[in-house]
């Protein structure tokens, strides 16, 4: 059997849905009975909304956890032009609605020059981002005034892919750090209108691939069929 407590880089492709941490809990359950007191932990938090490449480090490979998260990102998805929600994506409802009949394609096009390389973002209230070490969304979900003090995070691609009004479809490389969600609000607000984040795939963390990637559901058969006594397995 593989040995996870010397450590094991494994690639994940998160389902719609999950949290980072229901993955976690996932692999950990399912390594219990082998590996009772494993270290395990994730590369880089992926929201619930969001699918694609999620990064679990076993054993000893935990201790790469931070040399992964440093590495670019590579996301897929795509923009609702015309309405907010509170979250910037589709956990909440939508709170606000616009007119997009006279934004054109070109409009959209040259809007994105201005969110490529250096920019400044604010990360959304509904976020895992620690203030006085509590989360964010914490606090936002209890009606607190949440105030996140804006980052300077590094695009280093962002490419419109396809424009299907209401629907914006994108390709995005950026730096660690970076939240797509803030950059679909901001986004909608440089138009002079409004968007949210509606569709999200992490594609890529540095050299890895969610090509590459498991199912959950068959890393978990894989564990179970490792964790068989040989005579059983044969």
């Amino acid at each position: 059997m593989t040995d996870y407590k010397e450590g094991k880089i494994l690639l994940l492709d998160k389902p719609l849905d999950w949290t980072s941490f229901d993955v976690v809990n996932k692999i950990k359950y399912a390594l219990k009975k082998d590996f009772p007191k494993l270290k395990i932990g994730h590369a880089g938090t992926l929201d619930p909304r969001a699918t694609g490449l999620l990064i679990i480090c076993t054993g000893k490979f935990t201790k790469r956890i931070t040399e992964i998260q440093d590495q670019f990102k590579v996301y897929t998805g795509s923009f609702f032009l015309g309405a907010t929600t509170e979250c910037y994506d589709t956990e909440k409802p939508v709170n606000q609605t616009f007119d997009i009949s006279g934004i054109t394609e070109n409009d959209i096009l040259q809007n994105v020059e201005q969110f490529r390389g250096l920019i400044t973002q604010t990360p959304p209230a509904h976020s895992a981002i620690k203030i006085n070490g509590t989360a964010a969304y914490l606090l936002a979900r209890k009606g607190k005034e949440v105030n996140i003090k804006s980052r300077e995070v590094n695009i280093y691609e962002f490419d419109i892919t396809k424009i299907d009004l209401p629907h914006i479809f994108f390709r995005i490389k950026c730096s660690k750090g970076t939240y797509i969600r803030s950059i679909a609000n901001d986004f909608g607000q440089a138009l002079n209108n409004g968007a949210y984040l509606s569709t999200l795939r992490r594609e890529d963390i540095g050299e890895y691939s969610v090509e590459d990637a498991w199912k959950i559901d068959n890393l978990i058969q894989h564990i179970q069929e490792e964790s068989k006594p040989e005579d059983e397995s044969l």
